[in-house]
């Protein structure tokens, strides 16, 4: 597998792939199609799709974590003025932005990793692979890694130059929305109620903070201790991982959101709803819900549709709002403006 091989041979086969002449003195850009299509680096950058999967399987290699942190960095992307990388620009003094909200700083990761692919193309086809498309690669190769869940990404997308703080939390649902505020939410970015339930089986890997779910177990509200649509057994074990609130301490212990296959993206999600075992709000309305149950159902007793579904999706979120042609720019590095 292109995974397991080294560095030496991996350059090898790419410097063949490249049609680009990297090595001009110039270093000028290379010519690009408005088109927002499958394949739309075919011409110009031919391996570009290569070196990105071959830079996320090191990653996950070393760290199985990085997978879902992939995945998330690019829902979070997608979700805040459309699909254009404005995740990843860093914060100056006059503006902060998007990764410093607290709904990604500091749990959203993966921004090394993209950082990586960005240098090695950049090396090779200069100023030609937006970071943008460099996320939507990145993450299909993630779900690839840990599900065997393949699509084709269409690409094309230019990045943003535009990144504000407050837009995180005016787009990205938080961890306690109820079904209905869900269905809402992703209704304004122009998906369904299905769609969204079937996006949420990305919680088949990745991990959350304590803090997203302690509610649930020690002040869910001013009748109740603990949230009556958890496990009870579920709800101890969840105790022991993470102290109660008044407990002040700067750690922040964090738990597996699929504790069945923790590192394997499948519909093993939606059966440990099922029993009553999500750990964030948003997880367990979702099945709690008459208008999702049923939709929790179908994709815990039928994985090869849900994963059919999963892919489609994908596709979908990747395409919300995208830049293209003359829009926005191909940032020479992810995290800054050119």
């Amino acid at each position: 597998m292109a995974a397991s091989m080294s560095l030496g041979i991996s350059w090898a086969f790419i410097l063949v792939l490249v049609s680009c002449a990297a090595s001009s003195a110039a270093r000028k850009p290379c010519p690009t199609s408005s088109k927002f299509k499958v394949g739309f680096y075919r011409n110009t950058c031919p391996a570009a799709e290569y070196i990105v999967k071959q830079t996320v399987h090191e990653a996950v290699a070393k760290n199985k974590g990085m997978a879902a942190g992939l995945l998330r960095l690019h829902f979070h992307d997608c979700f805040v003025r459309g699909c254009d990388a404005s995740v990843l620009l860093k914060s100056t003094p006059q503006n902060p932005a998007e990764r410093d909200h607290p709904a990604n700083n500091p749990s959203l990761r993966g921004f090394e990793i993209i950082d990586q692919a960005k240098a090695r193309l950049e090396a090779v086809c200069p100023k030609t692979v937006s970071c943008a498309d460099i996320v939507a690669f990145a993450a299909r190769d993630s779900i690839y890694k840990t599900g065997g869940i393949y699509y084709d990404v269409p690409a094309g997308r230019r990045d943003g130059r535009v990144s504000l703080l407050p837009e995180v939390t005016q787009n990205l649902p938080p961890p306690n929305f109820n079904a209905q505020q869900l269905i809402a939410n992703f209704a304004r970015k122009g998906l369904s109620a299905d769609e969204m339930v079937t996006l949420s089986g990305a919680h088949s890997i990745g991990i959350s903070h304590c803090s997203s779910f302690s509610r649930r177990l020690y002040a869910f509200n001013t009748t109740l201790a603990q949230d009556p649509s958890l496990d009870p057994a579920f709800a101890s074990f969840l105790k022991t991982q993470c102290p109660p609130p008044s407990n002040v301490t700067r750690a922040d212990p964090t738990v597996s959101l699929d504790s069945i296959t923790p590192d394997t993206l499948d519909n093993k999600y939606y059966l440990q709803l099922l029993k009553l075992r999500g750990v964030l709000v948003t997880d367990e309305t979702l099945y709690t819900s008459p208008s999702t149950s049923r939709m929790v159902v179908s994709n815990a007793v039928n994985g090869a549709a849900w994963r059919a579904k999963f892919a489609k999706a994908m596709v979908k979120m990747g395409s919300l709002d995208v830049l293209s042609g003359a829009q926005g720019e191909i940032r020479k590095v992810c995290s800054v403006v050119n």
